[in-house]
């Protein structure tokens, strides 16, 4: 699959890929991944145009200044995306991060939205998960080699069970690059610097969720997540009765996306906006 690039605002290069036909639906990763992360998805869909960016510092896009990797300027970054593109509307899949930009759009840009699907994130991020994710962010794994790798990934992945070697093996391949010292991040290690600037004291995000009125909503959720609770995923659905929703045993932070209940649920609220 090929690559291609726009500019963003300041002039960076910003890698993405852009495969299929039919509804346009940009899939944007986690934190600290980038457009690999939906590769276990895209051979399941079918009827869309699937565009997959790499964000400013991940993947194959160029680095920035950390105090650039926030995900207000991330959602700029989408549109810019769009507007290169020509879209003048698009359906969001969101991953973490990703499901924030896009609550982030649905207050800022709702006309540029046909609707969107979150994949183990809401309004309120829980504590355990942020102190996990501050624990590794920005430094190299210990480990040496994929197989290495995946047997500490299996071993550490709060929420997973019953995974067979063989996707956790595919995980850590998306998640560092092989070199002859050992394994190496896919993003800027200064991404530590520009969470913890954030600080752990987020702010209930419920104005952005809401601001998702009208659109076509769908949330894919990790039984075992330690980012997504089971209260807030619950108050979500309160908020939204027309949100389509699934729970995922043996999974936690974040779900593959090719789960059969999540497939279900993707498939349904494309079927939505189509």
């Amino acid at each position: 699959m090929n690559v291609a690039y726009f500019q963003s605002e300041d002039g960076l290069r910003l890698a993405y890929r852009d495969e299929g036909e039919g509804l346009p639906l940009i899939a944007l990763a986690g934190l600290t991944r980038n457009s690999t992360d939906f590769s276990f998805l895209a051979p399941h869909l079918g009827g869309v145009r699937l565009i997959r960016p790499d964000y400013r510092g991940r993947g194959l896009s160029d680095r920035a200044a950390w105090a650039s990797y926030n995900a207000g300027q991330e959602a700029r970054d989408v549109l810019a995306l769009m507007d290169h593109l020509g879209l003048a509307r698009a359906a969001i899949l969101g991953t973490s991060r990703g499901g924030l930009i896009a609550m982030g759009l649905a207050a800022t840009a709702h006309e540029r939205l046909m609707g969107v699907c979150l994949n183990d994130i809401g309004p309120v991020i829980e504590p355990e998960g942020l102190a996990s994710i501050e624990a590794y962010l920005g430094r190299a794994p210990a480990a040496t080699s994929y197989e290495e790798a995946a047997r500490a990934r299996a071993k550490t992945a709060v929420g997973f069970a019953n995974v067979p070697e063989s996707r956790w093996l595919a995980e850590v391949k998306i998640l560092f690059d092989q070199t002859e010292s050992g394994l190496a991040l896919t993003y800027d290690p200064a991404l530590r610097d520009a969470f913890l600037a954030a600080g752990p004291d987020l702010p209930p995000l419920w104005p952005l969720f809401d601001a998702l009125a009208g659109l076509p909503l769908a949330l894919i959720h990790g039984a075992g997540s330690d980012i997504l609770s089971q209260a807030t995923a619950d108050e979500m659905r309160r908020r939204r009765p027309d949100l389509r929703y699934a729970r995922l045993a043996d999974r936690g932070h974040v779900p593959w996306l090719d789960e059969p209940e999540a497939l279900a649920v993707i498939r349904g609220w494309i079927g939505d906006m189509t």
